[in-house]
């Protein structure tokens, strides 16, 4: 089973490039994607030319803004969305399908921005999610995918002393938030399979040729429970699709 995360950077954006040739050729069983930047009809309308897949999304109250959506082969057992907070629960980041063996999340981090704005609010996102992610995990073991919104180590970001504490995805606020992931249960499959892996990223600046030159962030994961990581076989980076500013990660289940 192969399972996809692509923060897509808009989808009907994507969808007027290669993303149905992309889409084919990766051949996931489940695609979950993050900034779809359109209403649930708006989703439906665009992807409505693909066969063999169950279609899902949660779109945010603000019109063109955030926005998460899953593609299935297998029909879920159930499909929730947001977190049941309010303040969390307006810009659809929150997109969850129940199957037999696992819950698949896939979640769109709120970025704190370039003026550091929303950190506060990131630091009380961040616990919210991680204490969502631990009550599902009292029923079964969780996948969760998407954009995080922070490279974790400095190994994670081409130029980790410029931006450390000075830039958005780099605060010692989010990696803290990260830690509590990664040290509270739930295991980033890229660093498992490949602890020593440099220059492997997920996100590039659309400014100055970062793409061309590899200047980028590995802010896109993986993370599953503990018990579940031995149904995972691997772990990869498909920087070689393009069409976002963000290529697509994945992994592999036995």
């Amino acid at each position: 089973m192969k399972i996809i995360s692509w923060n897509v950077n808009g989808i009907r954006a994507v969808a007027q490039k290669n993303f149905f040739d992309d889409f084919q050729g990766m051949n996931p069983d489940i695609l979950c994607l993050q900034e779809t930047k359109a209403q649930d009809d708006q989703v439906a309308e665009t992807l409505a030319g693909i066969s063999g897949y169950h279609i899902y999304s949660n779109s945010a109250v603000k019109k063109g803004y955030s926005g998460t959506a899953i593609l299935s082969k297998t029909e879920p057992i159930a499909v929730t969305r947001d977190m049941g907070i309010e303040d969390h629960d307006q810009e659809g980041r929150i997109l969850c399908l129940e199957y037999e063996n696992f819950y698949m999340v896939t979640v769109y981090v709120p970025n704190s921005g370039s003026e550091l704005k929303r950190l506060d609010y990131r630091q009380d996102w961040d616990k919210a999610f991680f204490d969502y992610l631990k009550n599902l995990e009292k029923t079964k073991p969780v996948i969760v995918c998407g954009d995080f919104n922070v490279a974790h180590k400095a190994v994670d970001l081409a130029r980790p002393k410029q931006n450390y504490n000075k830039a958005a995805g780099y605060m010692r606020e989010e990696i803290d938030g990260m830690d509590r992931f990664t040290q509270g249960g739930l295991i980033d499959t890229f660093r498992y399979f490949y602890p020593d892996a440099v220059d492997k990223y997920s996100w590039w600046s659309y400014r100055a040729g970062a793409r061309g030159k590899n200047i980028g962030w590995r802010i896109d994961y993986f993370l599953v429970s503990e018990s579940f990581l031995p149904k995972v076989k691997d772990a990869f980076i498909l920087d070689q699709v393009m069409g976002s500013d963000h290529c697509p990660v994945g992994i592999e289940l036995k």
